[in-house]
């Protein structure tokens, strides 16, 4: 595993400190992995956001489609697909 030190002001470090004591991470490297990982699913799902955007006209969503929804949920609750 690669090192990276981080140089932080005061009140960053008191966060950063507060946040492992209080999160659950036994050290603050867990917690800054945690933060990196949070943002690269951030981006991930943004780009995926941007590619429907991109992908074509989407489909109406008014009240006939949701009704479709519930009725559709409601035969597999019942257990006929």
């Amino acid at each position: 595993m690669a090192t990276m030190n981080v140089s932080l002001p005061d009140a960053l470090k008191d966060f950063v400190e507060s946040q492992v004591a209080e999160g659950g991470y036994g050290t603050s490297s867990e917690f800054v992995r945690e933060l990196i990982r949070r943002e690269q699913e951030r981006l991930r799902l943004r780009a995926l956001v941007l590619d429907g955007m991109t992908s074509g006209e989407g489909s109406v969503l008014d009240a006939a489609y949701f009704e479709s929804l519930r009725g559709h949920a409601r035969r597999l609750a019942d257990g006929a697909a």
